[in-house]
């Protein structure tokens, strides 16, 4: 008998791996981001269509161990650093987008008829954007170093920081919840003592524990990714029987191996599997849908979105504005929080689970999340041609005169000989290089570390994106006889959202009479290059292979000077 039930478990995950795999097919089409198309498998699975998904127990378990798995991931990828880089636009905007959605989707919510409990939840939910849709489209654009996509990423952390903090909140009610009176003040503040103990104990382990005992794993990789998968599972069980949650306890655990050298390698060895199990909280996510309920949903769910898909971008174009952020940066960053995250659902799970909302509200904010992330991921992906849409009635959100970051994206008033764009490498040896034949090289970069270091070396460099139009009409084009485009080339090639392309395409709008330069890496991006008016390109294998021919004949001497990387190693420039 127990065979037969194994057997039938078998068939039953497999029968949901395989519908997860075409629904997935079908989402990729679509361009959806894998959580849609997971949350339609489990409605798909449930009761109310093909009835494939009976397992509770097992699907459960794997839910669980996904969402720990992905509180992992949250922990092992909080970077603090980045919001002390982009100073306080991170801080102010994050914490400006979430307090506005709370207080207005809460007065929306109770509006639409739902109680102050209920309604105080769905607001929550709707203030959290998904880390995860998000990077993955700016990746995919190569949009995440840019101006907007740094600052996105920057108050998405502060976001995680708010999901950290409310999921505590909500622990610590949960357990007072439990018991009456006195007890409950007792067992919140004993919650309270095992959570402060458990962080110092993280604390000592980062400090004398956790560099050692990852260097020494990662000489086996298998074995480091084991030991990640069951640190999590470890501090998660601790956490949910200390009662603050597997979700902390997770967290916790992501953070005590953040301040390793080893986090990338253990970050990209886990998310396939993050993933894999994460399909499975979907899965009884959407399998617990009653769809005859979620019916009378639909009118709420569709204000709710869109309260999220324009309210919260016009919240972070007005805060950014009133920074002194062009409307082009706010917009593109305001668009990343135009859906609700994977966490939204969780906390609503835990909302239901600890007795505080039915399940109505949690299919409420799944359709919500349903409707924002599909319509959010076409928003962002065409964020560039909804900007030149909407450009005309923006300037409102714009302040005028700004000089917000004047020290970094404004130019210096002198004129310079070649405005060059990319200071790694290869640009910082171009530059150093000019500057030798008496040049007056402008650097221009999107990343903070290379603008410092470029300076550190005597440069005139100013923070920016080269793909923004707006941000090149300030430059000192008229009097530059050249621009030279020294970015790394990506995979695919010269394509519409291209650095080079957008740069050769709006010099030439701005009138830009001087000489453009540009590097590939191979011929059919060269090609592409020269027929977009490039007047010179840099191929720097070929190029270096000639001056190393040159110097080799006796032609040509070697450059006497080195250029030092912003690692601190010193390179002769390519």
């Amino acid at each position: 008998m127990t065979e037969a039930i194994e057997g039938y478990i078998f068939y039953e995950i497999a029968a949901l791996l395989v519908l997860a795999a075409g629904v997935g097919f079908v989402g990729l089409l679509l361009r959806q981001p894998l959580i849609v198309s997971f949350i339609a498998v489990g409605i798909l699975a449930g009761p109310s269509v093909l009835d494939i998904a009976q397992s509770d127990e097992q699907i459960d378990l794997l839910a669980e161990l996904g969402i720990a798995l992905l509180l992992f991931l949250v922990g092992l990828k909080l970077d603090f650093n980045l919001v002390r880089t982009l100073g306080p636009v991170a801080l102010v905007t994050g914490l400006g987008q979430v307090l506005f959605t709370t207080v207005f989707g809460y007065l929306i919510a109770v509006g639409m008829g739902l109680d102050p409990l209920t309604a105080l939840y769905v607001a929550i939910a709707l203030t959290f954007s998904s880390t995860i849709i998000i990077v993955k489209l700016l990746s995919d654009k190569r949009e995440i170093d840019a101006l907007h996509g740094r600052i996105a990423l920057g108050f998405l952390i502060v976001q995680d920081v708010v999901v950290v903090v409310a999921m505590i909140a909500l622990s610590a009610i949960g357990v007072g919840g439990a018991a009456e009176g006195d007890g409950a003040v007792a067992d919140v503040l004993r919650v309270l003592g095992y959570g402060l103990a458990m962080l110092a104990f993280v604390v000592v382990f980062i400090r004398y524990v956790a560099d050692p005992l990852v260097e020494r794993l990662s000489r086996a990789p298998e074995l480091l990714v084991s030991f990640a998968i069951g640190w999590a599972a470890l501090l998660a069980a601790v956490g949910h029987y200390l009662g603050f949650g597997k979700e902390l306890g997770g967290l916790l655990a992501g953070v005590s191996l953040a301040s390793t050298p080893f986090r990338e390698a253990i970050a990209a060895r886990l998310a396939s599997l993050r993933d894999f199990l994460l399909l499975f909280f979907f899965i009884a996510l959407g399998a617990s849908l009653d769809l005859s309920v979620l019916g009378a949903s639909v009118g709420p769910a569709i204000v709710l979105s869109l309260f999220v898909l324009i309210g919260n971008p016009l919240i972070v174009l007005a805060i950014m504005g009133a920074m002194g952020y062009r409307k082009r940066t706010g917009f593109l960053a305001g668009l990343t929080v135009a859906q609700i995250s994977e966490f939204s659902l969780i906390f609503m799970a835990m909302g239901v689970s600890i007795g505080h909302v039915a399940d109505e509200a949690l299919g409420l904010v799944t359709l919500v999340g349903l409707v924002t992330i599909a319509a959010s991921t076409y928003m962002i992906t065409y964020s560039h041609q909804l900007y030149r849409v909407f450009e005309p009635v923006l300037g409102v959100f714009e302040r005028r005169g700004s000089t917000a970051r004047a020290e970094d994206r404004i130019a210096p008033a002198r004129g310079h000989d070649v405005i060059l764009f990319g200071l790694g490498r290869y640009g910082l040896g171009i530059a150093a290089a000019l500057r030798d034949e008496g040049k007056r090289i402008l650097g221009v970069d999107f990343s903070p570390e290379a603008v410092r270091h470029a300076r550190a070396q005597g440069f005139d460099v100013v923070f920016g994106d080269a793909t923004d139009p707006e941000f090149l009409a300030h430059l000192p084009l008229a009097r530059a006889e050249w621009l030279v485009m020294a970015v790394p080339e990506h995979d695919t090639g010269l394509t519409h959202d291209d650095p080079r392309h957008a740069l050769l395409r709006a010099a030439r709008d701005l009138g830009y009479g001087g000489r453009i330069a540009a590097a590939a890496h191979r011929e059919a991006t060269a090609a592409a290059l020269t027929a977009q008016r490039a007047d010179l390109v840099l191929m720097p294998y070929r190029d270096a292979a000639f001056a190393a021919a040159r110097m080799i004949a006796g032609e040509a001497e070697a450059p006497d000077h080195v250029i030092e990387d912003p690692d601190g190693q010193k390179e002769l420039p390519a």
